[in-house]
């Protein structure tokens, strides 16, 4: 076997690392997975033709969802960023609920009842608690209308396609996927959610945040021409991790630990700053990338298997490019933005301001009249506004296909990184990668030795 670092690559690691089989997939469009207009028509929406996007749609964003049927959702994940969830589902709408909640280990999840019970009043009974890696199938059976995915993200594509299955909207949190395998999954259970009028919601928030609605109306409405390349970064300091208790079992402190590790996470390219690459190909009106050419390293990260760092040019298929950076080391320049350079001017997340190209200001997000004419601007609450008035509406919604393109992109970014080669969408979009371990068991011993830092220039 080839040797990393003094670590054996175990066969199955190895084969699954460098599995980019040629071949392609048909082009994503808009249509299905675009959001509602605001402008008011024939079956509730007006749809605005564009020269370059097609179609484009914007969300309603009122401060809360409109009133209508009592509707019960299910947690499946109870850690932080699914607690947090659950809440801004509760926040959203009136005559909402949880009745199930789903988790791997009871502490996670008796932490997020106690919460409900104390902060809402919602008291979980026990035969409504589900323990294991394959609780999310007790709660989705108990009978909930909906449900929150906020696992960690290798777990989300086998859980929402039961979730379709069963008939349950379903709101993701991103990203969708950490690998080819799970982003295939992800496509085909949507077109089976839309064919069955669910609506389904994802967790990229900037589709809900205000200032970024108006800016991709104003970039979609021509002010700074036709787009001609962009910057993205999510440079940030360190994530959390947890040290390796005696009691745990691998798959237990992986788990635990999950942010660290690639079969978990999909690193921090594609968990934490799928946002930024999702904000690219939603304003460029869904362009995917042709091929992607990267590099990174890893630095001061203490446990998994991940870098800390990436830098990738992705070439997209209208002959673009987009440098797209990411890092997570603390005690460096932090920045988490978007910059978009167009024909007539260029656009920045950071304010929220569109210049042209003498650098005059010629429009910027107005804070002011945000504060005036809306109580409720959290866009983790909104995104829940507009899945409850898709619900209680009875309209289909699909956020997954256009997130899935985010998603893959930056795992055709990371694998660049990884490997050093130039990986392309035909690639990508067709490799048998798959990175879930094989018979995972949270009481057996794991191959350790296949969880390993990649090599540049040796997978």
């Amino acid at each position: 076997m080839e040797k990393k670092n003094g670590n054996e690559i175990s066969r199955r690691s190895f084969i699954k690392r460098t599995a980019l089989a040629s071949g392609a997939i048909g082009t994503m469009s808009m249509g299905s997975s675009a959001l509602l207009s605001s402008c008011k028509g024939e079956k509730g929406t007006v749809y605005t033709p564009l020269k370059a996007a097609g179609t484009y749609y914007i969300p309603e964003l009122p401060d809360k969802a409109a009133d209508g049927r009592e509707l019960k959702a299910g947690l499946i994940g109870c850690g932080g960023r699914g607690t947090g969830a659950a809440f801004d589902f509760l926040n959203a709408a009136n005559g909402v609920t949880i009745t199930a909640l789903a988790d791997t280990f009871v502490d996670r999840l008796e932490g997020a009842a106690k919460q409900l019970k104390e902060k809402k009043n919602i008291d979980i009974p026990a035969d409504k608690r589900f323990i294991g890696l394959d609780a999310y199938k007790q709660l989705i059976d108990s009978g909930v209308d909906m449900v929150i995915i906020a696992t960690p993200p290798n777990f989300r594509p086998e859980q929402f396609k039961y979730a379709v299955e069963k008939g349950k909207h379903a709101f993701l949190e991103k990203p969708l996927a950490v690998d080819p395998a799970g982003y295939r999954s992800i496509i085909a259970s949507a077109k089976q959610a839309s064919a069955k009028n669910l609506a389904v919601i994802t967790g990229n928030q900037r589709h809900h945040d205000r200032p970024y609605v108006e800016s991709y109306k104003k970039i979609m409405e021509g002010y700074i021409g036709e787009i001609t390349g962009a910057v993205v970064y999510w440079n940030g300091g360190q994530l959390w991790y947890r040290n390796r208790q005696k009691d745990w079992s691998d798959a237990e402190w992986m788990i635990r630990d999950w942010v660290n590790w690639t079969w978990l996470s999909g690193d921090h390219i594609v968990e934490q700053h799928v946002h930024n690459i999702d904000v690219f190909t939603w304003f460029s009106g869904g362009v995917k990338p042709v091929n992607a050419v990267a590099f990174g390293s890893r630095q001061r990260r203490v446990t998994g298997d991940q870098f800390d760092n990436f830098s990738v040019d992705f070439t997209m298929e209208n002959g673009i490019h987009v440098h797209s950076m990411c890092r997570q080391i603390s005690g460096c320049k932090d920045n988490v933005s978007e910059f978009i350079q167009g024909t007539k001017g260029s656009w920045t997340s950071a304010g929220h301001v569109i210049k042209d190209l003498a650098g005059n200001e010629i429009w910027k997000y107005d804070w002011e009249a945000q504060k005036q004419q809306f109580q409720q601007s959290n866009p983790y609450v909104l995104e829940h506004v507009n899945w409850v008035n898709h619900i209680r509406a009875n309209k289909t919604i699909d956020m997954a296909t256009d997130l899935g393109v985010s998603t893959l992109a930056a795992v055709m970014g990371r694998e660049s990184a990884y490997t050093g080669r130039e990986v392309t969408w035909d690639q990508i979009s067709a490799s048998s990668q798959d990175l879930m371990p094989a018979d995972l068991d949270l009481k057996k011993k794991m191959d350790m030795k296949g969880f390993v830092v990649p090599v540049p220039g040796k997978a």
